[in-house]
């Protein structure tokens, strides 16, 4: 999200992590679910694989 506290850059994060999904956004902050409702569906799917 574009105005998270942290912006996190993707070259720099696929030094350490395997990157499964990668979506940018141009609006958002730390609370996405709350601030842009209609991003939810994306936000969702990038966690459902985690769920148990």
């Amino acid at each position: 999200m574009p105005h998270d506290l942290g912006i996190p850059v993707r070259r720099i994060a696929e030094r350490n992590h395997n990157i499964g999904r990668w979506t940018e956004y141009e609006r958002g902050g730390h609370f996405a679910a709350m601030e842009e409702p209609d991003l939810i569906d994306d936000l969702r799917a990038t966690f459902r694989e985690y769920r148990y």
